[in-house]
């Protein structure tokens, strides 16, 4: 009976940690194939959402250019004598998006920024609360099989903890 007990309450922490699990953090390679070029793409950026925890791959050749973090302002100005929040120059850079918000990088090498060498990027937190909406249909039913997923869970440890 103890052995049963125990096979249930772990199950039930097995069931518990897939459901409460966080997605995992996702590398995006700036401008994919070609990478942080001239050629890199100014739409790159379109279907895609960054959340708290992602990382942008700046991969370049470290001889023609870099990668510039700035503030708003500097970013729409291309202006690469302003304050700048960070710069790397490796040609494979790798910097995580730490909180949410948006985050300015330019080329700062001769006139690369006022080619297009340039992104911005809207990181958002996945922990944070949605606006409340009317649920879909689909969106309701998820909703109650998860609500009822954790019940069960909820019930079965407290059955377990009580015998």
């Amino acid at each position: 009976m103890a052995s049963r007990q125990v096979l249930l309450l772990a199950t039930a922490a097995i069931a518990a940690t897939f459901l409460l699990a966080p997605a995992s953090a996702e590398v995006f390679m700036v401008g994919d194939t070609p990478g942080w070029t001239l050629k890199y793409p100014a739409t790159w950026t379109d279907g895609k959402t960054f959340v708290v925890g992602d990382s942008l791959m700046f991969m370049y050749p470290a001889d023609k250019h870099n990668v510039m973090e700035v503030g708003g302002a500097d970013f729409r100005a291309c202006n690469v004598t302003g304050n700048t929040i960070g710069t790397w120059n490796s040609g494979s850079d790798t910097v995580t998006l730490d909180k949410a918000g948006r985050r300015w990088f330019i080329c700062s090498v001769g006139p690369h920024c006022s080619m297009g060498m340039k992104l911005l990027v809207t990181v958002v937190d996945a922990t944070a609360q949605a606006p409340a909406s009317p649920p879909s249909s689909s969106a309701s039913f998820l909703s109650g099989a998860v609500s009822q997923a954790m019940a069960a869970v909820g019930a079965v440890a407290a059955a377990v903890l009580m015998l």
